[in-house]
């Protein structure tokens, strides 16, 4: 995307209308269950349809959509494809944001390769690191830049948010530097909880996630002991 249509695009947008937390955390799943819609030719789809997808109540869906003009006609439910559209201009997915990573180490690396920010429009345009082993080398199609570079281009690559995937030790002079720049947003996985009055940050803690689902296995595994008796055997096992 030139910048000349990416700054149009820009200039387009409207100011989204204030909305719960909820509401916004449940957009991306809207986002994904209408790609796959698409995908398997569906043109219309009603509320209830959306709920037993989503394992969302019908009435949550319409409150959710309402909450940005509904887009759905009673008796005929959603034109797959035009709220499919709709969501993408909710979540910018067509603003041609541009993203950096900080930290071209195992998780950076990885992150670089991995088609979620295609396919959600966004174009990661550089690399940073210290490290003299990868800097001035391409992870998958990106350059690595040294991090005395870090302003210079992230104003000459027109860098909109950054992907922290460095020492966490390291935060608070990085943060300083990004204030001084045109970023407006970061994507955190250092594992430290991170709070900025201006910049946008989502704190990502996989760790959390891992430990929530080691609860629900806990959890499934004592059931499993209570329903097959004290000493865990199933009861097809001799």
């Amino acid at each position: 995307m030139s910048e000349s249509v990416r700054q149009e695009n820009k200039e387009k947008e409207v100011l989204r209308p204030t909305v719960s937390p909820a509401v916004i955390n449940r957009l991306p799943r809207y986002f994904r269950y209408l790609r796959e819609l698409i995908r398997m030719g569906k043109t219309r789809v009603s509320s209830l349809e959306l709920s037993k997808m989503m394992n969302v109540t019908a009435s949550q869906i319409r409150q959710d959509l309402n909450c940005f003009g509904g887009f759905g006609q009673q008796g005929y439910g959603y034109n797959v494809n035009y709220l499919y559209t709709k969501i993408c201009e909710i979540l910018g997915v067509g603003i041609g944001f541009r993203a950096a990573v900080i930290g071209a180490g195992n998780l950076g690396s990885a992150l670089v390769r991995c088609p979620v920010f295609e396919q959600r429009g966004v174009d990661v345009v550089a690399m940073f690191d210290v490290d003299k082993t990868v800097v001035g080398k391409k992870i998958g199609n990106v350059r690595v830049y040294h991090m005395n570079e870090l302003e210079k281009r992230i104003k000459s690559l027109s860098v909109d948010m950054v992907i922290f995937t460095m020492p966490k030790d390291c935060i608070d002079e990085i943060v300083a530097r990004l204030q001084k720049t045109s970023v407006y947003g970061i994507w955190n996985f250092t594992g430290t909880e991170l709070e900025s009055d201006s910049l946008v940050v989502e704190n990502i803690h996989i760790g959390d996630s891992l430990m929530a689902l080691c609860f629900e296995v806990a959890q499934r595994m004592e059931q499993e002991k209570r329903k097959n008796g004290k000493d865990g055997k199933k009861p097809w096992e001799k």
